[in-house]
């Protein structure tokens, strides 16, 4: 069974939680803060990997979660580290980030297409600081630490795209498969009726001294580019091929018309499709009928400038040449320079003020990581983490950013997932 997309979801692990803790030895009575810090989580990898040819794994299991940091422990002991995951991908495969399990696509975070390239996916939190971060001078004693910072969690979808050199397209009934058979050792099924091929098939042809890939891509009709058909489903395995097969039925009734539709379909997918080099054949010229209208057909594709090749996948007439026409395309566009993929991908966050307020009713939703992260890491059930906490949060202007927002008496103020009332963030603020 061939799958070429999955949804899963993946989290980090969450960060330890620091610890509050003071020294407590013989002969040292009054001995300071000496919590440690909490481990930090896990993080989540997808690692393209060769032997890996489908997405079906992914139908059985659509959870991923990393291992959590441990606690910090006294004398300064830090927690210990979540374990990592990597999931094992098949190259091809465009990773997007979804705005929800049923969600639309909102950014592409990678496309790993070499072997062993690794993209992080969901990053585990930090680990909470002990009390012994938060002595001063003044304050010799500090009573609180952080928690730990949740993992970052996303839904995600996977979508493989094959790896060909070459892709064979047109209208069902063209002779696709018949075409992969006869030029590499790839069985697909072939029948007389369309829509035989249900999944893309691929075959290495070996051809003058040149080894590559070639994929069937499953006919396509009218209106695939909006889904129609196999529509998108197999559209997006043509992208990456460099040159393109456009078989033509012999027998179709109007071959310039189904060439017509093919390549509108392919542009209105992806307008790069149209740049792709084709080397176009019309197939079945081993029917007395095909044969003799070759020349008419050839006469009306030369008007628009298309170097047209009769061809039988049945019988191999004219087959070794098409196969040396792609080979001579093969070559020109595997000499032109192309960034060669690093071993990792590596996502940055983009930069942005550090603190964002957007109103929804009463509540105030802050944005930005530094703060978000201050009110997720602080235990708010404890006054001495309150208390720092609102420190820190004057230092970010968060507080400037809410009364310009309009935040006042009676309003909660929303960081990440957690709610506090405006009461709570400015008690101190105003005495």
């Amino acid at each position: 069974m061939f799958v070429d997309e999955a949804i899963i979801y993946v989290r980090g692990g969450n960060g330890g939680n620091g610890l509050v803790s003071f020294r407590r030895e013989k002969y040292v009575p009054f001995g300071g803060p000496d919590g440690g810090d909490g481990g930090e989580g896990g993080n989540v990898y997808l690692v393209a990997d060769e032997n890996e040819n489908t997405l079906l794994a992914f139908r059985y299991q659509q959870r991923f979660v990393a291992g959590q940091g441990g606690n910090g422990g006294p004398n300064r002991r830090t927690g210990k580290r979540g374990k990592d995951i990597y999931i094992r991908v098949p190259l091809g495969t465009v990773v997007w980030v979804l705005d929800g399990p049923n969600g639309k696509p909102v950014e592409v975070l990678g496309d790993l297409t070499a072997q062993g390239q690794t993209l992080l996916v969901a990053r585990g939190g930090k680990g909470g600081r002990g009390n012994a971060h938060f002595a001063t001078p003044t304050h010799q004693t500090p009573r609180f630490a952080e928690r730990g910072e949740p993992g970052e969690e996303r839904w995600l979808r996977l979508e493989l795209r094959l790896l060909a050199d070459v892709g064979i397209v047109g209208l069902p009934h063209a002779g696709k498969s018949t075409l992969l058979a006869a030029i590499s050792a790839a069985r697909p099924k072939i029948a007389d009726y369309p829509f035989t091929t249900l999944v893309p098939n691929l075959g290495v042809v070996e051809f003058n001294e040149e080894r590559f890939v070639v994929a069937d891509i499953p006919g396509l009709i009218e209106g695939a580019h909006l889904g129609h058909g196999l529509g998108h489903e197999f559209l997006r395995h043509i992208q990456r091929t460099r040159v393109i097969i456009h078989l033509i039925d012999g027998l179709h009734p109007d071959p310039l018309g189904a060439y017509d539709i093919v390549n509108r379909e392919l542009v209105e997918f992806d307008p790069a499709l149209g740049g792709k080099p084709q080397v176009v054949a019309v197939n079945k010229i081993d029917i007395p009928e095909v044969r003799q209208r070759l020349d008419e057909v050839r006469s009306r594709f030369g008007r628009r400038q298309v170097d047209v090749l009769g061809i039988s996948a049945a019988t191999g007439e004219n087959v070794r040449v098409l196969l040396a026409r792609v080979v001579d395309i093969l070559r020109r566009e595997k000499a032109r320079p192309a960034p060669a993929p690093g071993p990792a991908v590596i996502r940055l966050a983009p930069a942005g003020p550090q603190v964002r307020v957007r109103r929804e009713d009463r509540v105030f939703v802050v944005e930005g990581e530094p703060a978000v992260r201050s009110v997720v890491m602080t235990d708010l059930n404890n006054p001495d983490a309150v208390r720092f906490l609102r420190r820190k949060l004057a230092r970010l202007g968060v507080f400037r950013e809410l009364r310009r927002a309009g935040a006042g008496p009676g309003s909660v103020v929303r960081f990440g997932k957690i709610d506090v009332p405006w009461e709570t963030l400015t008690a101190e603020l105003r005495r």
